[in-house]
């Protein structure tokens, strides 16, 4: 009787190669295994406006309250200028991998009707989530010669286009409220764009304009009396002006409300979106982010990923009407 034949060497090297290759994952070290989860490196997150603003504040500490969750930094970049557009041009090239996020203001589903751009806000965006929006006013100086909105248009139709009023950039919204209240009341403002409400409040407190429409940067000096506030945009008083009428109850139907989130570029895989979704979500529960956003009298405003962009679809088709109605749309 024969024996069993004995495995080869080259039998009992390839039993062993077949061994370490399930083995393999197990006694990887852990910092190679952690390059498959995200996220495993620094996310940047663009702010369209300059630092020392309100939406740059607001978007530091979103970023801070994300950072807990996801484990690494939120690294915000300030790229002001285009009416709050630079942060989607900037991201829209960007790899889909979720750490090239910007924020989306109401102005992205606006300019593309009024000028080339080089992203489609629909198409080439993936929305994330909503978290906040502004809240819009008119103010003036401590000094104007008139002390209601109503007194304004009276002041303005005695001076056609003598009044200035400083805004955030041709096609964003204060811009684009100022100039359908204008058409409504039958005043001609004079407009003088800047890249945010930091430079509106310098120049406007520095006596070079007589009138702003922004975002509650003029809040602290409307309460010390250095401004005056004339009029809120949204549909209900503000809470924190309670005495102060809307536009509409002064008599001119114009509402501007303008909620914003988190993009990142198209193609984001959906475990990505999901992950940087529930971050933010979270970040609304924060205290220290509440108390930012009522500094600045945002309210919650939270969207899911899903009805984020169908907002953005619907917001796009009504800022084509809003633009070919005032006549801003772009040529050819």
């Amino acid at each position: 009787m024969s024996l069993p034949r004995r495995p080869t060497d080259l039998n009992r090297r390839q039993a062993m190669a077949t061994v370490a290759a399930f083995a393999a994952p197990a006694i990887l070290p852990a910092h190679v295994l952690a390059q498959d989860k995200f996220p495993n490196r620094p996310i940047t997150l663009i702010a369209p406006w300059p630092a020392g603003g309100s939406s740059d504040a607001v978007m530091r500490a979103f970023g801070e309250s994300a950072a807990k969750t996801l484990g690494v930094p939120v690294v915000i970049e300030n790229k002001p200028g285009a009416g709050g557009t630079m942060g989607a041009a900037a991201m829209v090239n960007a790899k889909p991998d979720g750490y090239t996020l910007t924020q989306l203001p109401l102005g992205i589903y606006r300019l593309p009707h009024m000028q080339t751009m080089s992203f489609d806000p629909v198409k080439d965006i993936t929305h994330i989530v909503c978290l906040t929006g502004y809240t819009f006013g008119i103010a003036c100086t401590a000094d104007a010669p008139f002390k209601t909105l109503k007194e304004m248009v009276a002041f303005a139709k005695a001076n056609p286009g003598k009044l200035e009023y400083g805004h955030t950039g041709t096609g964003t919204t204060p811009h684009l409220a100022i100039e359908e209240f204008s058409d409504k009341a039958g005043i001609q403002l004079n407009p003088i764009p800047f890249k945010g409400s930091v430079e509106i409040l310098q120049a406007i407190l520095g006596g070079h304009i007589r009138v702003m429409s922004g975002t509650p940067e003029f809040a602290p000096h409307v309460q010390s009396g250095k401004l005056r506030l004339l009029a809120t945009l949204g549909r209900q008083r503000n809470k924190a002006f309670p005495d102060v009428p809307t536009v509409k109850e002064s008599g001119w139907d114009t509402i501007s409300e303008s909620p914003f989130g988190i993009g990142g570029p198209r193609g984001m895989d959906p475990a990505i979106v999901k992950v940087l979704h529930d971050a933010f979500r979270k970040t609304l529960d924060d205290a220290k982010v509440q108390e930012t956003l009522d500094k600045f009298f945002m309210p919650d405003i939270y969207m899911n990923s899903a009805d984020y962009t169908a907002y953005a679809e619907r917001t796009f088709k009504a800022e084509k009407a809003t633009i070919e109605r005032l006549g801003l749309a772009k040529k050819g």
